[in-house]
């Protein structure tokens, strides 16, 4: 795993290019499975784990690594299949997803591969509410599924999407009447998650699936008055999505004089390797790291034009 792991801690220059890389990985059969690199934090072969009363099923136990206790969830129980009965053949991937760490096992791990966002598309029509699939690639003739994470951390431990009434009665949003915001995330746990908080504004909400479908309708809605802003108010964009993550969308904004004033919010799971410098780089104009509604809420609202009211 030394070779895998020297490969995962050299790969965040990638961030920025429409580009990524996957580490693949097996459950229980033949299927392969990928999961971004930029939210692994490391790859061990599977440690004794620790029973604790009452855990959720999907959890198998606890895990000591390097001085923190990480829970560890069998990731094929977690998407419907059987759990994986050999610990000690099995592997844990270390990821940090939405300000927590994680460990997922995982059956093997394979190896590291390169590719673009465009290259990675969404689930197949029809697969689904019921599908834990966010997007899929094609791998030398073989189909990658890339899970939903977020939906399975949601199914174990669901977040809490309510704005604290503080945070409601502190904004005013009366400038931004007959505005809309507007959502971009690929996961559609996520853009539900996003949805209900920012719903306590009391503003429209239209959602995209990813970063190309956001950008085309963005694009439309600018056609009919030649400046954005007219009618969104401000852009949440996920950065991780399929065929256009969420820094390539920014710098597309940027570039088009109809959109380049739109306020643009990068809300996005990738909260430990964060790449402030980025940010900066493609034009985006705050970033908030998930999931937290009083913080996501006050931010928009910020973005949105508006003032905190004196207490």
């Amino acid at each position: 795993m030394s070779s895998i792991m020297d490969s995962v801690n050299q790969r965040t220059q990638l961030v920025g290019q429409n580009r990524l890389e996957l580490l693949l990985f097996r459950l229980n059969g033949r299927q392969r499975f990928g999961i971004n690199v930029f939210k692994v934090r490391e790859v061990l072969q599977c440690p004794p784990l620790t029973q604790i009363p009452r855990l959720n099923k999907l959890i198998r136990g606890v895990a000591h690594v390097r001085g923190q206790t990480i829970s560890i969830i069998d990731l094929s129980m977690a998407t419907g299949g059987k759990r994986i009965e050999n610990l000690e053949t099995g592997f844990i991937i270390i990821a940090e997803y939405n300000r927590s760490v994680q460990g997922f096992l995982v059956g093997s791990v394979e190896r590291i591969i390169n590719t673009n966002w465009d290259a990675i598309m969404p689930p197949p029509q029809g697969s689904g509410k019921a599908s834990y699939l966010t997007a899929v690639t094609e791998v030398e003739g073989e189909l990658i599924e890339i899970l939903d994470v977020e939906k399975i951390l949601n199914e174990i431990s669901p977040l809490n999407t309510d704005v604290s009434k503080d945070v409601t009665e502190s904004l005013d949003v009366t400038l931004s009447k007959g505005k809309m915001i507007f959502i971009a995330d690929d996961s559609a746990v996520a853009r539900n998650q996003v949805k209900k908080a920012l719903t306590a504004l009391g503003l429209e909400i239209e959602m995209a699936k990813n970063g190309l479908e956001a950008l085309k309708r963005l694009k439309e809605i600018a056609s009919e008055t030649g400046d954005i802003t007219d009618k969104v108010g401000v852009l949440v964009s996920d950065i991780e999505m399929p065929e256009m993550d969420g820094y390539t969308l920014t710098a597309e904004i940027r570039n088009d004089p109809e959109l380049a004033r739109l306020n643009v919010v990068l809300h996005t799971s990738l909260s430990g390797v964060f790449n402030q410098a980025m940010v900066k780089k493609v034009g985006a104009d705050d970033f908030i790291a998930k999931f937290h509604p009083d913080e996501l809420a006050a931010a928009v609202g910020k973005w949105l034009g508006t003032e905190l009211k004196a207490k």
